[in-house]
Protein backbone atom coordinates (compact mmCIF):
# COMPACT_ATOMS: atom_id res chain seq x y z
CA UNK A 1 0.00 0.00 0.00
CA UNK A 2 1.39 3.60 -0.86
CA UNK A 3 -0.51 6.41 0.98
CA UNK A 4 -0.08 9.67 0.17
CA UNK A 5 -0.19 12.04 3.58
CA UNK A 6 -0.94 15.88 2.48
CA UNK A 7 -0.09 18.05 5.28
CA UNK A 8 -2.81 20.62 5.72
CA UNK A 9 -2.32 22.16 9.09
CA UNK A 10 -0.13 24.90 8.89
CA UNK A 11 -1.43 28.44 9.66
CA UNK A 12 1.13 30.29 7.31
CA UNK A 13 2.12 33.13 9.58
CA UNK A 14 4.32 34.94 6.81
CA UNK A 15 1.71 35.88 4.51
CA UNK A 16 -1.32 38.10 4.85
CA UNK A 17 -4.39 36.25 4.52
CA UNK A 18 -7.67 35.45 5.78
CA UNK A 19 -7.66 32.35 6.01
CA UNK A 20 -4.45 30.00 6.29
CA UNK A 21 -3.09 30.65 2.79
CA UNK A 22 -3.18 26.07 1.89
CA UNK A 23 -7.29 27.46 1.44
CA UNK A 24 -7.12 30.66 -0.51
CA UNK A 25 -8.63 29.82 -3.32
CA UNK A 26 -7.07 30.46 -6.91
CA UNK A 27 -9.32 29.65 -9.94
CA UNK A 28 -12.01 28.54 -8.01
CA UNK A 29 -10.38 25.98 -6.08
CA UNK A 30 -8.36 25.35 -2.99
CA UNK A 31 -4.30 25.53 -3.01
CA UNK A 32 -4.69 22.65 -1.19
CA UNK A 33 -6.90 20.55 -3.92
CA UNK A 34 -4.34 21.42 -6.78
CA UNK A 35 -1.58 19.94 -4.10
CA UNK A 36 -3.99 17.02 -3.53
CA UNK A 37 -4.98 16.28 -7.04
CA UNK A 38 -1.32 16.06 -8.55
CA UNK A 39 -1.06 13.16 -5.25
CA UNK A 40 -4.01 11.70 -6.99
CA UNK A 41 -3.10 12.02 -10.15
CA UNK A 42 0.08 9.43 -9.48
CA UNK A 43 -0.28 5.71 -10.77
CA UNK A 44 1.54 4.78 -7.64
CA UNK A 45 -0.81 6.28 -5.03
CA UNK A 46 -3.83 4.15 -3.66
CA UNK A 47 -4.93 6.64 -1.19
CA UNK A 48 -4.30 9.95 0.51
CA UNK A 49 -4.36 10.69 4.36
CA UNK A 50 -4.78 14.43 5.29
CA UNK A 51 -3.35 16.28 7.94
CA UNK A 52 -6.19 19.14 8.68
CA UNK A 53 -8.37 20.94 11.41
CA UNK A 54 -11.40 19.21 11.89
CA UNK A 55 -12.67 22.86 10.67
CA UNK A 56 -11.62 22.45 7.30
CA UNK A 57 -12.14 18.51 6.33
CA UNK A 58 -15.29 18.71 5.45
CA UNK A 59 -14.59 21.52 3.09
CA UNK A 60 -11.58 19.39 1.75
CA UNK A 61 -13.90 16.68 0.68
CA UNK A 62 -16.27 19.43 -0.86
CA UNK A 63 -13.54 21.04 -2.96
CA UNK A 64 -12.25 17.55 -3.92
CA UNK A 65 -15.42 16.44 -5.04
CA UNK A 66 -15.33 20.10 -7.36
CA UNK A 67 -12.67 19.49 -8.83
CA UNK A 68 -13.39 15.79 -9.73
CA UNK A 69 -10.82 13.69 -8.09
CA UNK A 70 -12.41 10.95 -6.75
CA UNK A 71 -13.28 11.44 -2.61
CA UNK A 72 -13.26 7.31 -1.79
CA UNK A 73 -9.20 8.02 -2.28
CA UNK A 74 -9.36 10.56 0.46
CA UNK A 75 -8.47 7.32 3.19
CA UNK A 76 -9.10 9.84 6.04
CA UNK A 77 -7.82 12.90 8.24
CA UNK A 78 -5.12 13.03 10.75
CA UNK A 79 -4.68 15.93 13.68
CA UNK A 80 -2.02 18.13 13.05
CA UNK A 81 1.04 18.06 15.84
CA UNK A 82 2.70 20.56 17.47
CA UNK A 83 4.52 21.27 14.71
CA UNK A 84 5.32 19.53 11.00
CA UNK A 85 6.88 16.47 12.30
CA UNK A 86 4.24 15.69 15.35
CA UNK A 87 1.51 16.14 11.79
CA UNK A 88 3.44 13.68 10.17
CA UNK A 89 3.91 11.40 13.34
CA UNK A 90 -0.01 11.38 14.18
CA UNK A 91 -0.66 10.34 10.17
CA UNK A 92 1.81 7.40 10.54
CA UNK A 93 -0.03 6.46 13.30
CA UNK A 94 -3.09 6.34 12.32
CA UNK A 95 -2.43 4.72 9.45
CA UNK A 96 -0.26 1.78 10.73
CA UNK A 97 -3.33 1.39 13.42
CA UNK A 98 -5.68 0.92 10.53
CA UNK A 99 -3.45 -1.44 8.62
CA UNK A 100 -3.59 -2.97 12.32
CA UNK A 101 -6.88 -4.23 11.59
CA UNK A 102 -6.24 -6.13 8.41
CA UNK A 103 -3.01 -7.72 9.55
CA UNK A 104 -0.36 -5.08 9.68
CA UNK A 105 1.25 -3.00 7.28
CA UNK A 106 4.09 -5.03 5.08
CA UNK A 107 7.57 -4.21 4.72
CA UNK A 108 7.12 -2.61 1.36
CA UNK A 109 4.29 -0.49 2.09
CA UNK A 110 5.19 3.38 1.87
CA UNK A 111 4.63 6.96 2.58
CA UNK A 112 4.70 9.72 0.40
CA UNK A 113 4.37 13.17 2.27
CA UNK A 114 4.14 16.16 0.52
CA UNK A 115 2.85 20.08 1.64
CA UNK A 116 -0.24 21.50 1.05
CA UNK A 117 1.21 24.90 -0.33
CA UNK A 118 3.63 23.01 -3.07
CA UNK A 119 0.52 22.68 -5.21
CA UNK A 120 2.83 22.58 -8.18
CA UNK A 121 3.89 19.30 -8.10
CA UNK A 122 4.30 17.08 -11.02
CA UNK A 123 3.22 13.01 -11.44
CA UNK A 124 7.06 13.20 -13.20
CA UNK A 125 8.71 14.01 -9.75
CA UNK A 126 6.19 11.63 -7.37
CA UNK A 127 7.36 8.84 -10.16
CA UNK A 128 10.79 9.69 -9.62
CA UNK A 129 10.76 9.38 -6.54
CA UNK A 130 8.78 5.85 -6.45
CA UNK A 131 11.66 4.90 -9.11
CA UNK A 132 14.08 5.30 -7.31
CA UNK A 133 13.13 3.34 -4.03
CA UNK A 134 13.98 0.09 -5.20
CA UNK A 135 17.02 -1.09 -2.36
CA UNK A 136 16.66 1.91 -0.14
CA UNK A 137 14.38 2.94 2.76
CA UNK A 138 13.14 6.23 0.86
CA UNK A 139 13.96 8.55 -0.91
CA UNK A 140 14.00 12.54 -0.79
CA UNK A 141 14.31 15.34 -4.24
CA UNK A 142 16.69 17.74 -3.86
CA UNK A 143 18.40 21.39 -5.72
CA UNK A 144 21.80 21.71 -5.83
CA UNK A 145 23.18 25.24 -4.18
CA UNK A 146 23.86 27.53 -6.79
CA UNK A 147 26.05 30.25 -4.92
CA UNK A 148 28.70 29.52 -2.41
CA UNK A 149 28.03 28.10 0.93
CA UNK A 150 29.39 29.86 4.09
CA UNK A 151 29.43 28.42 7.77
CA UNK A 152 29.26 30.42 10.51
CA UNK A 153 29.63 29.37 13.92
CA UNK A 154 28.21 32.15 16.25
CA UNK A 155 26.23 34.12 12.68
CA UNK A 156 28.73 36.97 12.81
CA UNK A 157 31.70 36.20 10.72
CA UNK A 158 32.79 33.52 8.73
CA UNK A 159 34.10 30.24 10.30
CA UNK A 160 34.72 27.99 7.15
CA UNK A 161 33.38 27.32 3.78
CA UNK A 162 31.51 24.42 2.42
CA UNK A 163 31.79 22.31 -0.72
CA UNK A 164 28.58 23.67 -2.39
CA UNK A 165 28.64 20.52 -5.16
CA UNK A 166 28.27 18.45 -1.76
CA UNK A 167 25.61 20.76 -0.14
CA UNK A 168 21.98 20.09 -1.61
CA UNK A 169 18.88 22.12 -0.55
CA UNK A 170 15.69 19.25 0.06
CA UNK A 171 12.56 19.20 -1.36
CA UNK A 172 9.07 17.77 -0.57
CA UNK A 173 7.81 15.33 -1.52
CA UNK A 174 9.30 12.82 0.57
CA UNK A 175 9.66 8.95 0.32
CA UNK A 176 9.66 6.23 2.92
CA UNK A 177 9.09 2.79 3.75
CA UNK A 178 6.37 2.88 6.22
CA UNK A 179 7.62 0.70 8.83
CA UNK A 180 11.37 2.08 9.85
CA UNK A 181 10.33 5.53 9.52
CA UNK A 182 7.55 5.17 12.15
CA UNK A 183 10.31 3.93 14.59
CA UNK A 184 12.22 6.97 12.98
CA UNK A 185 9.86 9.18 14.32
CA UNK A 186 8.79 6.93 17.76
CA UNK A 187 12.62 7.18 18.99
CA UNK A 188 12.22 11.36 18.95
CA UNK A 189 9.33 11.25 21.17
CA UNK A 190 8.45 12.90 23.12
CA UNK A 191 10.64 16.28 23.03
CA UNK A 192 13.37 15.22 20.02
CA UNK A 193 10.52 15.30 17.44
CA UNK A 194 9.39 18.72 17.82
CA UNK A 195 13.17 20.42 17.06
CA UNK A 196 12.50 18.65 13.31
CA UNK A 197 12.36 21.03 10.29
CA UNK A 198 12.81 18.50 7.55
CA UNK A 199 10.80 15.02 7.25
CA UNK A 200 13.89 13.17 6.52
CA UNK A 201 16.08 14.38 9.50
CA UNK A 202 14.35 11.45 11.52
CA UNK A 203 15.29 8.90 8.76
CA UNK A 204 18.76 10.11 8.39
CA UNK A 205 19.43 9.95 12.51
CA UNK A 206 18.10 6.57 12.63
CA UNK A 207 20.41 5.50 10.01
CA UNK A 208 17.78 4.81 6.96
CA UNK A 209 19.42 4.42 3.66
CA UNK A 210 17.59 7.58 1.77
CA UNK A 211 18.37 8.06 -2.11
CA UNK A 212 18.59 11.56 -3.96
CA UNK A 213 16.71 12.37 -6.79
CA UNK A 214 16.77 15.48 -8.82
CA UNK A 215 14.09 18.31 -7.71
CA UNK A 216 12.02 20.65 -9.02
CA UNK A 217 12.56 24.14 -9.19
CA UNK A 218 9.04 24.81 -10.23
CA UNK A 219 7.60 22.95 -6.96
CA UNK A 220 8.13 25.70 -4.53
CA UNK A 221 6.75 26.56 -1.53
CA UNK A 222 3.89 29.21 -1.01
CA UNK A 223 5.68 31.03 2.19
CA UNK A 224 5.06 34.98 1.62
CA UNK A 225 3.17 37.26 -0.50
CA UNK A 226 5.50 37.25 -3.53
CA UNK A 227 4.85 33.33 -3.73
CA UNK A 228 0.81 33.76 -3.29
CA UNK A 229 1.31 36.19 -6.40
CA UNK A 230 3.57 34.08 -8.30
CA UNK A 231 0.98 31.06 -7.59
CA UNK A 232 -1.61 33.26 -9.31
CA UNK A 233 0.27 34.32 -12.28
Amino acid sequence: MNTGILLSGGKGTRINTEVPKQYVRVNGNMIVTYSLEAIMKSAYIDCVRIVAEEEWQEKIVEDAGLMGLDEERISGFSIPGKNRQGSIYNAIKDILDIAAVNGGADNDDTVLIHDAARPLLTTTLIDRCYDALPGHDGVMPVLPMKDTVYLSEDGDRISGLLDRSKVYAGQAPELFKIKPYYEANKALLPDRINTVNGASEPAVMYGMDIALVAGDEGNYKITTDADMERFRK
